[in-house]
């Protein structure tokens, strides 16, 4: 575990300075339920993991902790749950208090990713396999953490080939 004092809310958005290499592990915090996925390690793809029961943040934490172990993760990325029209809920608060505790308490960099359609998103992908209602409501948190962690990887990728052409044409 790290010893840091504080945390710069900027940091936790700058996917630029995400490792390039290396696993990530991505969360979709609900209020009652964590959906976990994780990359490969040259972060082509991602898959769900598990979805874990939210229960105590000691619990929660050393469940997290373990998982990047198990990976050997570089990189932890949070869901950041903005309402449709971009507004702040809740939701968005506790997601930027849990990052910052994550961050606070590991030893890889943590990161919030915009996941405004994510739980959709990943309900449509679990109907279109052909899944139960039942099946869909035990994956679905997964299935979104690993749409959360595509969308991370997919910007960070866009931000620096966009800065590779920049520097290659003198910007």
């Amino acid at each position: 575990m790290q010893d840091k004092e504080t945390t710069n809310q900027s940091e936790l958005t700058d996917v630029l300075r995400a490792p390039p290499k290396g696993r990530l592990l991505s969360l979709d915090i609900g209020m009652k339920r964590i959906g976990i996925a994780v990359s490969d390690e040259l972060q082509f793809t991602v898959r769900h993991v598990c979805v874990l029961e939210r229960k105590s943040w000691k619990k929660v934490l050393k469940q997290i902790i373990a998982y990047l172990e198990e990976f050997d993760a570089v990189g932890l990325v949070l869901g950041l749950p903005y309402n449709f029209d971009g507004s702040e809920s809740e939701m968005t608060k506790e997601a930027r208090r849990l990052a910052r505790n994550f961050s606070l308490s590991l030893d890889v960099p943590v990161f919030l990713q915009d996941e405004r359609v994510s739980t959709y998103e990943a309900r449509g992908n679990l109907w279109k396999r052909g899944l139960s209602e039942k099946e869909m409501r035990e994956r679905v948190d997964s299935e979104a953490a690993a749409i959360i962690l595509g969308d991370f990887i997919e910007v960070r990728n866009q931000m620096l080939n966009s800065g590779e052409r920049l520097v290659k044409n003198g910007g």
